[in-house]
């Protein structure tokens, strides 16, 4: 069957609508703030990590129907455990509580009575937040009607809003770069897309729009790719213009005020300078649509995928655990969770990126057993030692060995890892064709 114009722009905007949340909105200002006049180039990076990457995460985890089969090139054993680490993560234990507590810390705590009880209004917002989540996924079928045609116009109608506002009554002043954007504002920027977690995500939500698709009677494998392609550019450019805005309004402001602790408070910023104080209502709904939508598109990925490694808990007692204990964790506070986020980015994202481009490249590579394991191990471990480089816990002798990679204090020391170890795998399949062939 094929798809309508209408159906397939709901689909691209459900998609967009998965992988927009909280550092979505946060991390562009910021980057746009921190780079300065170099906020071109900055973008540029951010952009591959972004949106490049993401989008072809879909495409690939569509083509390979779900993230374990992708997983299994390397190992059964590691794809189980690599696809709980990914759902974890991405999910219940760090970025379903933060997409949830960003909107309440950001948009919602600063304006409440100096008097209020923060912790009363974090469990009430938070309570309210989750019940209206688990609600939309607990029907996926659903999910493309409520969110391609309410959620996704609500949430882009708001950003149009405060940028056209802001290129007419904005003020503006461009500031030097910092430190790191000023010596490699390219690579820089293309770390701080990590911070979207949108790769991850797009490891997840390639099933999600299978399964879509398969709503939509589309059942033929070639129609279903195609139909992915076009979602995903569709999805990816409106990404890309919306990130080019915000670290637009970043980048512009930077001379204005003083470096702040992150891109919510620079919004918060421009927003107030803008509308005043009722900008605050405005900022409330932007922060509060965009992380609902990538809520319900994580807890409804998350549950289909646990629901197929045990047939005791159902996919609604799945969708009811997972809101369940990242409402837990949400109120835990966001700085726990962001302390959390960095480490965890920095061992997870190289693995997928290298999971990503090799599924793109598997026709090609398919007959070398070797590859898999061999490029995505060097680059796990290499990412382990850096994150633990990070938070100064090093592995002596390892780690030093590790630090003489190029590019590994840039944290892109698992590129060349992993560089390294494609002739190493060819050689060894070599080999071991000749000693068949023997």
């Amino acid at each position: 069957m094929k798809l309508t114009k209408k159906q397939m722009v709901l689909v691209s905007f459900m998609l967009f609508s998965l992988f927009f949340g909280a550092g979505n909105l946060i991390f562009p200002p910021f980057l746009g703030q921190n780079a300065g006049a170099h906020t071109p180039f900055a973008l540029l990076g951010f952009l591959v990590t972004a949106v490049v990457l993401p989008v072809l995460g879909v495409v690939v985890v569509a083509e390979f129907n779900g993230l374990d089969r992708l997983a299994r090139r390397v190992d059964p054993r590691f794809a189980i455990v690599f696809t709980i680490i990914i759902y974890l993560s991405i999910g219940p234990g760090l970025g379903i509580p933060r997409a949830a507590s960003v909107p309440f810390e950001m948009a919602i705590a600063p304006y409440m009575p100096k008097d209020a009880s923060y912790g009363l209004f974090m469990l009430c917002y938070s309570s309210a937040f989750f019940l209206v989540a688990g609600w939309l996924a607990m029907s996926p079928k659903k999910l493309v009607e409520r969110v391609g045609k309410v959620l996704t116009p609500s949430l882009l109608t708001l950003l149009g809003i405060l940028f056209v506002s802001f290129l007419f009554r904005g003020e503006t002043a461009v500031a030097q770069p910092q430190p790191a954007y000023q010596q490699a504002a390219l690579v820089t920027g293309f770390l701080e897309g990590y911070n979207t977690m949108d790769t991850i995500a797009a490891l997840n939500f390639g099933l999600v729009i299978a399964t879509t698709l398969r709503g939509f009677q589309v059942t033929e494998k070639k129609s279903m790719m195609r139909y992915t392609v076009k979602a995903g550019i569709i999805a990816g450019g409106i990404l890309a213009l919306i990130y080019a805005e915000l670290s637009y309004m970043g980048m512009q402001t930077s001379g204005v005020y003083e470096l702040q602790e992150n891109g919510a408070w620079t919004l918060r910023c421009i927003v107030k300078q803008v509308f005043g104080a009722p900008g605050a209502v405005l900022l409330a709904a932007t922060f509060t649509l965009a992380c609902l939508t990538t809520c319900v598109g994580l807890i409804t990925s998350i549950s289909q995928y646990f629901e197929t490694l045990t047939k005791r808990v159902s996919y609604r007692q799945w969708v009811l655990l997972i809101a369940g204990f990242s409402f837990l964790v949400c109120n835990q506070g966001l700085n726990t969770i962001l302390s959390i986020s960095v480490p965890v980015l920095n061992i997870v994202y190289p693995v997928a990126i290298v999971l990503i481009v090799l599924g793109l490249c598997d026709k090609w590579i398919a007959g070398n057993r070797w590859i898999y394991p061999c490029t995505v191990g060097a680059a796990g471990l290499v990412s382990v030692l850096y994150a633990l480089d990070k938070m100064e816990l090093p592995l002596g002798f390892v780690s030093k060995l590790c630090a003489k990679l190029p590019f590994y204090n840039q944290g892109m020391g698992w590129v060349v890892a992993a560089l390294l170890m494609v002739p190493v795998s060819m050689l060894a399949h070599k080999c071991r064709a000749g000693r068949q062939a023997a």
